[in-house]
Order: structure tokens, then sequence, then C-alpha cells
């Protein structure tokens, strides 16, 4: 395909997968349950991060996360006691535990009290074309309270590397204006021309099929390249293409 004809099929693609039918099965489906700001923002956040696995369990755990916060997450996160805390002690969701998740709740009444919440933080570094700085000064903000040394490993920092893709779906959650009902889009502070794919396994082999993609590592570099390629394609709103990617790997193999 020329690059005009690989265009057209991606934005095909978008259309066929950018739905409301994609909210039933994918961990997006969390922040919809709200509608204050700050419960959206907190729900997505928490959902995002234990986002890698099975994609069923990714939404029964989370939908337990919600529950043990007494589904009032913003709440439970500026009011909690030290006994609500103990009750998330046996939360498990592959290699993040409920020492984990009282350390998140921490850190995020740490963000809400001290630094104006999460759409702050993360605007507060923003640049132009990349929100890669962003996630990196996010992450030694969100830990700059005392915590557990283990707990680190479950945000990435893509200044080492990584291609971030928990938390880069997150601010795409967050920050991309879709009209389709998808993305919330309630962050208006970050540009979605800004975002980067959250680049994984699907998006990744797709990308490469496509010829969008070279490099074999699923990391930051890669990222950087992918992205390059997208922006190429709609410089306003290039993370609309992890729809395309997502779906094409996801339901139809390719």
């Amino acid at each position: 395909m020329t690059s005009t004809e690989l265009k057209d099929f991606l934005d095909e693609k978008v259309i066929q997968y950018n739905t409301l039918d994609f909210i039933d099965s994918d961990p997006v489906q969390i922040p919809h349950l709200f509608s204050q700001k700050e419960d959206i923002e907190i729900a997505g956040f928490l959902s995002a991060t234990i986002a890698w696995g099975n994609r069923k369990m990714i939404i029964q755990n989370s939908h337990r996360m919600l529950d043990l916060m007494g589904n009032a997450p913003f709440d439970f996160v500026m009011s909690h006691s030290e006994s609500d805390l103990e009750r998330l002690n046996n939360f498990v969701h592959r290699t993040f535990n409920g020492q984990d998740f009282i350390g998140f709740i921490k850190s995020l009444q740490h963000i809400y009290k001290k630094h104006g919440g999460l759409e702050a933080v993360f605007a507060q570094n923003q640049e132009a074309q990349s929100v890669q700085k962003s996630i990196s000064e996010f992450k030694k903000t969100f830990f700059s309270i005392p915590h557990l040394p283990r707990t680190q490993k479950h945000i990435s920092d893509p200044l080492n590397n990584s291609a971030a893709k928990r938390i880069n779906m997150y601010l795409r959650w967050m920050v991309r204006q879709d009209n389709k009902g998808v993305d919330l889009g309630i962050w208006k502070s970050i540009s979605p021309a800004a975002l980067s794919c959250p680049l994984d396994v699907h998006s990744g082999n797709v990308a490469r099929r496509l010829g969008i993609l070279n490099r074999k590592q699923n990391d930051g570099k890669a990222l950087a390249e992918l992205d390059a390629k997208l922006r190429e394609f709609d410089p306003n709103d290039p993370v609309k293409y992890d729809f395309a990617l997502f779906g094409l790997g996801v339901f139809e193999g390719f």
C-alpha cells in the first residue's frame, strides 16, 4: 500500500472500532461509571494501572478496587481512615498487591491535597509534541512521599526507554476529544496532538506488519518511531489510530 492508501485503510478501521460497542469489552468502561471529574480520573488511573493480562480479569479486578473504596473513589482517597486502608490488603492483580494499592491511595491523596490533582500534575510539564516528560515528572511527584520501593514499578518512566503503555492509554482516555463517546476527554489543559499511542504486543505486531514500525522491541524508541508515523497521518489526533491497530490485532488477528 502507498502511504495514502495505508492512511485511508487505518482511517476506516478507526471508524469501525472507535464506537460505543468498544466500551463493553475494554477497561475504559470503568471511568465511564462516574460523572464527577475526580471520580472519573481516579477510577481511570487505577484501572489503567492494572491493565495488563486478561481483559475480563482487568475489568473484574477494577470493579473490585471500586467496591473496596465504596464505589466513591475521590471521597475514599480524600477521607479514608487507617481501618479503611486495611480492607485493601487482600487485593491482588498479577504483581499489583494490597500494599501497592494502599500506597497508590496515599500518593493520590498527596496529589490532590498538595498538587491540585492529577490533571494539574500532568499538565505542569507538558511539551508541545510529547507527554513523555510529563509522565516522567508525574512519577517523581507520585512517589515523593514515603512508599514501598516495590510499588514504583507500577508506573513506567518513558525517559528510561519504557513504552509506558498503560499510562499512555490512561492519558488517551482523559485527554482525547472523542466524538464517539469512548475516550472521555475531560482534561482540557493537554493537547490531544501530544498524546502517544499505547504500544503493546497487539498494536506493535500490527504496526510492523503494516510497515509503520521497524523496531523489534516494544520500548520507548519503538514508541517514538510509531508516534512519528501516526502524526504524519493525523497531527491533531494521532492516537485515534490505537483503535485501528488494536482492533486489527485483537478482533481480526491481523
